[in-house]
């Protein structure tokens, strides 16, 4: 998922699309650890999502904490 896609997102559709990412991270983890991994870059690509999500959601925190004017 590209950035322009994460940031039209709402705030909560952001937290969600994290948590799913993470959540596949932990299970690719446990399967690299149990089994082999069919697509390897797989846990890159939920790597990259969740900075990505984790970027976005910064950026719009120091928005909304910076005083007008």
């Amino acid at each position: 998922m590209k950035a322009t896609e994460l940031r039209e997102m709402s705030d909560e559709q952001l937290e969600l699309t994290a948590v799913e990412a993470a959540e596949t991270m932990f299970r690719l983890r446990l399967q690299s650890q149990t089994d082999r991994v069919d697509v390897p870059t797989l846990t890159q690509k939920n790597r990259r999502l969740i900075a990505r999500v984790k970027t976005i959601q910064g950026e719009r925190a120091r928005k909304a904490s910076k005083p007008n004017g």
